[in-house]
C-alpha cells in the first residue's frame, strides 16, 4: 500500500499524527466540551447504524462505519488538541503519559 510504512505491523498497531490545530485558542474547558460534543456525534453516528433511535436503517452499513470512522477521527484530533493544551498551557509532557499509558496496558496484559 502507497505510503504506508512496511516495518509497522498496523494489525497491531497504530499511529495517528494529527496537527496542532493553530488557528484556534482552545482552553481547557472549551476542549473538553468540544471532546463532548465530538464523542456524541460518534455515539450518533453509531445508534443510527444501529438503529436505536427508533428510525428504520437508511444507510448501508459500509456508508455508516465510514461515518463512524470520520466522527472517530474528530474525537481523535479533539483529543489530540487537548494534549497540546495541556503542555503548552499547564507543562505537562504528553510523552511521559504516554509511556505511562503503554507501561499500563503492559503490566495489565492488554498489550505486549
Amino acid at each position: 500500500m502507497e505510503g504506508r510504512n512496511p516495518n509497522i505491523d498496523t494489525r497491531h498497531s497504530k499511529t495517528v499524527t494529527l496537527p496542532r490545530l493553530n488557528r484556534l485558542r482552545p482552553s481547557l474547558e472549551s476542549t473538553a466540551l468540544k471532546i463532548m460534543e465530538e464523542s456524541g456525534e460518534l455515539a450518533q453516528a453509531i445508534g443510527k447504524f444501529r438503529g436505536l433511535n427508533g428510525e428504520q436503517l437508511r444507510v448501508e452499513e459500509a456508508e455508516a462505519m465510514q461515518m463512524v470512522a470520520q466522527e472517530l477521527v474528530d474525537v481523535a484530533q479533539t483529543a489530540v488538541t487537548m494534549m497540546f493544551v495541556l503542555e503548552e498551557q499547564y507543562g505537562i509532557d504528553i510523552e511521559e503519559i504516554l509511556e505511562e499509558h503503554v507501561r499500563k496496558l503492559k503490566m495489565k496484559g492488554y498489550c505486549d
